[in-house]
């Protein structure tokens, strides 16, 4: 099983707008891809200065099915995302092995 982790950090005036985007547009979407069989958004405890820190994490059976949703899909996706906090948020994704 992969893990793909989206850790974003968000302008605290947005929070309350991208989490609802998040969990009624972007997430569902995302699932619709049949890339994953999983998601769930997490967010960050012990953050410094106050910061605002998310992880949404969507789980796949394998490193080329993640691949291919890279490909395929993440492109829109990702414009979507940035068409609505443009400057206001910034990411960074990594993948994990899920070691059971």
């Amino acid at each position: 099983m992969i893990l793909y982790n989206v850790t974003t950090s968000l302008d605290p005036e947005i929070e309350d707008q991208w989490v609802s985007f998040m969990q009624e547009t972007h997430i569902p979407e995302v699932m619709a891809t049949g890339f994953f069989v999983k998601s769930q958004l997490c967010r960050l405890l012990n953050e410094e200065n106050n910061g605002i820190t998310y992880a949404a994490q969507y789980y796949c059976v394998s490193l080329d099915q993640l691949e291919e949703y890279q490909q395929v899909a993440a492109p829109a996706l990702r414009n979507e995302v940035e068409k609505h906090f443009a400057g206001r948020y910034a990411s960074f994704r990594t993948m994990l092995e899920v070691v059971e």
